[in-house]
């Protein structure tokens, strides 16, 4: 079947994209005829560049896909016109073209994303129950979208208990900043709790700076491992923070790690990043070492990764910031942190 389609379509990451380059190269090569059309966030944001790159792209869908991939099919199905696609970028002719950006959706909209739960058996699987991220960290490319979009809870209780009821062992939530709206995350968490299966455990991104004596009060009474939290702190290094444009009170950060841990029930993942600017090798010993103090049971510490679109890629001349050209686009050396130091 593979030798007979007329148009392939990949998602695109960061773990995945020089393999995919490679093999739309190679396919092109055995059937020219075929249109390669590409989506996801490594190909998003310098899609003409990409386009003009490589010739064996037809055509890039950029942002969401949910908006556009229904036209995109439509177009290549009956053939109407490409203009017709949303949030779309290809070719007319040696001409690169690009259709307006679509608005984004609604995540009422959005279908369960596991028809089939036998299939994922022993995995961990992932969800969201939400889009965008309230911060604009430099970082990161959900500092490009504006705003944050939410699922009704009514439809998020739902796909919860599609999880519950086959007792799944590990569900991610992906949202970026889970509890960026508290009255939200406090009834997702309560209903975890009432409705708890003694099996799942549910893992969470949050900010641990806003969290408020009535959310602690509720992970105390939380069965031990029925959820896990992962806390960014990236740095404790002031300049760098205001830098990046986060906004983190690591005396805040701290207290609320400790009070979690009094309860001995909920797992804490506490994130470093370096190679931020502002952040040499005796201010990131610093920031380690203030982080390590909090004894999270797992610290993780990731290498800067500059991402096409996100303002640390704009700035890289300001920083004097080396990266990686080839995924995962680690960086090498800063105005700050010599190559030796990363190493």
């Amino acid at each position: 079947y593979l030798t007979k389609a007329n148009h392939m379509i990949f998602s695109c990451y960061i773990w995945n994209i020089d393999i995919i380059l490679d093999l739309c190269c190679q396919l092109k090569q055995v059937m020219p005829n075929i249109k390669i059309l590409l989506a996801g966030p490594e190909v998003s944001y310098n899609t003409t560049e990409i386009m003009k790159q490589y010739s064996f792209i037809d055509g890039i869908i950029r942002g969401e896909g949910e908006s556009a991939l229904i036209p995109l099919l439509e177009h290549l199905q009956s053939g109407t016109s490409a203009a017709s696609v949303p949030s779309f970028t290809y070719r007319i002719g040696y001409h690169i073209a690009e259709t307006e950006q679509a608005p984004p959706i609604s995540l009422s909209q959005l279908p369960f994303p596991y028809p089939d739960l036998k299939q994922e058996k022993g995995r961990i699987l992932y969800f969201e129950c939400s889009r965008g991220c309230p911060f604009q960290c430099g970082y990161c490319l959900s500092s490009i979208e504006k705003g944050v979009r939410f699922m009704p809870l009514e439809q998020v209780y739902q796909c919860l208990d599609v999880f519950l009821s086959n007792q799944v062992l590990q569900v991610k939530f992906v949202d970026r900043t889970f509890n960026c709206r508290k009255d939200h995350a406090m009834e997702i968490w309560k209903y975890l709790a009432e409705h708890d299966n003694q099996k799942t455990n549910f893992h969470f991104e949050i900010a641990a700076d806003p969290i408020t004596p009535e959310e602690l009060e509720l992970f105390r009474r939380m069965r031990p491992g029925l959820i896990q939290l992962e806390i960014g702190v990236q740095s404790t290094n002031l300049d760098t923070i205001r830098e990046i444009h986060r906004k983190m009170d690591f005396e805040k950060v701290s207290f609320v790690v400790r009070e979690i841990q009094k309860g001995r029930n909920i797992h804490q993942h506490l994130d470093m990043i370096a190679g931020l600017p502002f952040e040499d090798y005796d201010s990131f010993r610093r920031s380690f070492a203030n982080v390590y103090r909090l004894k999270p049971q797992q610290l993780q510490l990731g290498f800067l990764k500059v991402l096409s679109g996100s303002y640390m890629a704009e700035h890289t001349a300001d920083y004097q910031c080396l990266y990686q050209e080839e995924e995962p686009y680690e960086v090498l050396s800063t105005r700050w942190l010599p190559y030796e130091d990363v190493l």
